[in-house]
């Protein structure tokens, strides 16, 4: 067996770590900060801790405080033409996802000329290389949902051509350093704990079942698939409780270092076409509803990595008849989505109209078409319109 491990980020993980950015040696003088559209970052106070600290650390700052739930390409490029009018020499995302999944992008883009889809591959990307400097990253994220800390990987939506493609530079897109500080996560409400808990969550459930896998990888997943079947409810039903949080992210950074390790799977294909054509539809819940047809269908297309999966998820194998076996893994599923509070999504409910399947089934391949790949079974066109159908409510 080959493999490689490179996660070149320093990572600072725990309860009150965020001081750390007061004293830690941080990658440039001058920082673009990336926040959200909304409220949360100023609301709870986490934008005045980060420049009061910045400020101790004797580094100046800027703010960008534009990007949206699913991040778009003209933000990317406007945020990149601001740390360049300004002389920013480093990028911070402070936020969710979205923000750091921006904050990368930029970083792509201080230097490198032209639009920032002319280096997208997929879609109608040009998939040019990307020549010039990368700014450095620091992440600070307050949620657990996508791991983005930990992994290269940033995701952003071409807005006038409904193509939401992952991009990422191998190692210049990890974060240089990143803080992952369970105390500001405590603000996150129910539903978006859940939404961003399950993100995690298949990050992780796709890794173990794509082709890629490896020995280090599944340790990861499978402690991840763990944590999060433990501590999500609990984090759900009270916010406040800090040991639950603490897992939650914990599992969260694990299934971003899954993600550099292993892949996901064309679940991710087939949620981000959803989210492209539907942009106020959360991420994690698009999965949450695409996830009993998706996993249902391939269970028995590798049933020793499905029992792997469910016993990380407390189900014992000898209790069931051989066939069954991988199943019990959607069985676990399905039990958790409702002690969350999730059983009851439904596409409909987000304005996705069942004739739309085609569309979104063209649009899962030609903009994520290198996620089919690492399938542990190749889908036809028409399998992943069977699963797309099966999935809507």
């Amino acid at each position: 067996m080959n493999l490689t491990h490179h996660i070149p980020t320093k990572l600072y993980f725990g309860p009150g770590e965020l001081k750390k950015l007061g004293s830690e040696r941080l990658p440039g003088k001058k920082a673009l900060i990336v926040i959200s559209a909304g409220t949360s970052m100023t609301r709870f106070g986490y934008l005045e801790r980060v420049t009061a600290l910045l400020q101790q650390n004797q580094t100046e700052f800027v703010v960008f405080d534009k990007i949206l739930p699913n991040p778009v390409r003209q933000h990317v490029m406007e945020g990149a033409q601001i740390a360049r009018d300004t002389g920013c020499d480093f990028i911070i995302g402070l936020g969710g996802g979205s923000s750091i999944d921006s904050a990368k992008s930029i970083a792509i883009m201080v230097h490198n000329p032209g639009d920032y889809w002319d280096y997208i591959h997929g879609g109608s990307g040009f998939g040019l290389e990307v020549k010039e400097k990368v700014l450095p990253i620091v992440a600070i994220t307050t949620t657990a949902g996508t791991g983005t800390e930990a992994d290269p990987w940033t995701v952003i939506t071409h807005e006038k051509r409904n193509e939401k493609i992952g991009f990422g530079l191998l190692p210049q897109t990890f974060p240089a350093l990143s803080i992952v500080d369970p105390e500001l996560m405590l603000s996150v409400p129910p539903d978006l704990t859940a939404y961003q808990g399950f993100d995690a969550f298949f990050h992780a459930v796709e890794g173990v079942i794509a082709n890629i896998a490896t020995p280090i990888s599944d340790i990861y997943a499978l402690k991840s698939i763990n944590l999060i079947n433990t501590y999500l409810p609990t984090a759900v039903k009270d916010g406040s409780d800090l040991e639950a949080r603490t897992n939650i992210a914990l599992a969260n950074t694990l299934s971003g270092f899954v993600e550099s390790t292993s892949s996901c799977t064309s679940e991710h294909s087939m949620e981000h076409a959803l989210s492209a054509f539907y942009p106020k539809l959360p991420h994690g819940a698009g999965l949450i509803m695409l996830s009993e047809a998706y996993f249902s269908f391939f269970a028995d297309k590798a049933p020793e990595r499905f029992i792997l999966m469910a016993q990380a998820m407390g189900k014992d194998p000898a209790s069931v008849s051989k066939a069954k076996r991988p199943f019990l893994f959607v069985e676990a599923l399905l039990e958790l989505q409702k002690k969350c509070g999730v059983d009851t999504l439904k596409l409909s409910d987000f304005g996705v109209k069942k004739e739309d399947i085609s569309s979104l089934s063209r649009n899962a391949f030609d903009t994520m078409g290198a996620l089919f790949n690492l399938d542990p079974y190749t889908l036809s066109r028409s399998e992943v319109e069977e699963i797309y159908a099966r999935a809507y409510k």
